[in-house]
């Protein structure tokens, strides 16, 4: 992870660091200290600390390690920040812009609000905002492993080993790249869903076996329960 990271070559000294891959940040089993289980409103949470941070990429690379990268999963914003920067430094372009013209516009999806840090740059772990049916729409994106209509906006190959399970989080679900996997019971069997969580109660379901898949909107924020 770090060679894309090459203004940070003092973080390369530390062999251990070294052996963190894209794929680690892609599954949040980086081995690195992070904490996103205290309260937002918390300053010693992960993200606060790293959206005051003066540098967000370079605190999160930096943070002490705690395990061996792949060791164990732990959820980190940081990570998906990371993996938001790699997006937008290997297509040269503005994260938004880039996906606007790759995976908003293919589906229709105008009305985007996503926010900035001070800097300017795109709050990539938690600052997206989409209506309802749009959210949909990429549900309905990954149920049709990519494809739109004729067009393939995602590589089938690419969305199939993103939603296979890379990390165990706890005794019921696992970890893709960025997705929550699981299975509920249907009947006698279980069946397997993919999921995106967001705080206060944002979800995304897709149940492809009975071609399904479902959007909950809500504003429970700050509440463990």
């Amino acid at each position: 992870l770090l060679d894309a990271f090459p203004e940070f070559a003092d973080l390369r000294t530390e062999p251990a660091r070294m052996r963190i891959l894209v794929k680690h940040a892609l599954t949040m089993t980086m081995g690195t200290e992070w904490n996103e289980d205290l309260p937002y409103t918390d300053p010693q949470n992960g993200e606060r600390q790293m959206e005051a941070a003066a540098d967000r990429y370079r605190f999160v690379l930096d943070r002490p390690l705690v395990a061996a990268p792949g060791e164990r999963r732990n959820y980190n914003g940081g990570a998906t920040a990371v993996i938001a920067k790699l997006v937008s430094r290997g297509t040269g372009r503005p994260l938004l812009d880039f996906a606007q013209e790759r995976l908003f516009a293919p589906l229709g999806i105008t009305d985007v609000e996503w926010f900035t840090d001070r800097k300017g740059e795109l709050k990539a772990a938690s600052g997206l905002r989409l209506r309802p049916r749009d959210l949909a729409k990429i549900g309905q994106l990954v149920l049709q492993r990519g494809r739109w209509g004729e067009q393939e906006v995602i590589p089938g190959r690419w969305l199939q080993e993103a939603t296979t399970a890379q990390a165990q989080t706890d005794r019921f679900r696992r970890y893709g790249y960025q997705w929550w996997l699981g299975g509920s019971p249907f009947g006698d069997a279980e069946m397997p869903w993919v999921a995106g969580f967001g705080l206060g109660g944002q979800r995304l379901f897709i149940v492809p076996e009975l071609e399904l898949v479902v959007v909950v909107t809500a504003g429970n924020y700050n509440n463990p329960e």
